[in-house]
């Protein structure tokens, strides 16, 4: 019988954005306080797990993220740069649900195609990069089970294309918040299951919970 090897991609915890802006992959975005206590709470959930292997996305917030998961298991934090954010050109600028960034005309242009997406990186290049990542991962922790802490967008297209649904589609109704893992369980080299589960559900602000309705100037920075 093939060997049982557990990934769970982690999106990373709550975000200090007092402006709030979609910081992408631009540098010195850290936890929040919050964020750090989400971290934490999926660390002592992780705990009992056979987890051998700690890899994150090289940006800040997820390597704080990851960081406790390590430390908990004893182990050297990794990093991937496979796992790290989706490339959008909206990147460093207030873009969201209700701020009117839609109806901009100097924003048309980039909005031309949702099915590739024409704003960022497309969702092909995101499932190539993820689904290395993610086997790297397996390889690595084969046997056992191995965290890779990443973004919101890369998490949930890696998910849909192994579910075989359509990449494109309302970013409002991804299912992946803050500090989610999404569970892949490998036989052999195959994906066989894939879970999802929020153990820091309660702290999670509820209109930032999968399924919620976005709030007019709430977090804006919904893909990080």
């Amino acid at each position: 019988m093939s060997d049982i090897t557990v990934v769970h991609v982690m999106r990373h915890g709550e975000v200090a954005n007092p402006g709030g802006l979609l910081y992408g992959r631009l540098p010195g975005y850290h936890l929040s306080e919050l964020g750090r206590r989400m971290a934490e709470r999926v660390a002592e959930h992780l705990a009992p797990r056979d987890i051998t292997h700690v890899v994150s996305s090289p940006l800040e917030r997820a390597r704080e993220t990851a960081t406790p998961v390590a430390e908990a298991h004893g182990l050297d934090l990794a990093t991937d740069a496979r796992l790290i954010e989706a490339e959008n050109v909206f990147q460093g600028k207030a873009f969201g649900v209700g701020d009117g960034a839609l109806r901009r005309p100097e924003n048309w242009k980039h909005l031309v195609n949702p099915f590739r997406p024409s704003w960022g990186e497309p969702y092909l290049e995101q499932v190539v990069r993820m689904m290395g990542a993610l086997d790297a991962a397996k390889d690595a922790a084969r046997g056992h089970e191995a965290v890779c802490v990443s973004h919101q967008l890369p998490i949930w297209i890696v998910r849909s294309f192994v579910e075989r649904r359509r990449l494109w589609h309302d970013p409002r109704k991804r299912q992946c918040t803050l500090a989610s893992l999404t569970t892949f369980t490998y036989q052999g080299d195959n994906i066989v299951s894939v879970g999802y589960t929020e153990p820091a559900r309660d702290l999670v602000p509820a209109h930032l919970l999968a399924g919620a309705k976005p709030v007019k100037g709430g977090s804006k920075a919904f893909g990080a």
